[in-house]
């Protein structure tokens, strides 16, 4: 990602004292894979319990 130029001399002193997650390569924010892998498997398991139970109130 090319360099900004600052908007003004504040927002130059927060990028610069605080950090900016503009400033940050994207590629390198995700999570380790375990915990990646964890988190698929509780969001699928939330899907699937959310499925089973909407077919299963169809079924009654």
């Amino acid at each position: 990602m090319p360099d900004k130029k600052p908007f003004n001399d504040a927002t130059d002193h927060m990028n610069r004292i605080e950090g900016s997650p503009l400033n940050t390569d994207q590629g390198k924010g995700s999570l380790p894979k375990p915990i990646r892998w964890i988190g698929i498997f509780i969001i699928g398991a939330f899907v699937l319990g959310a499925l089973f139970i909407l077919i299963g109130s169809f079924m009654n």
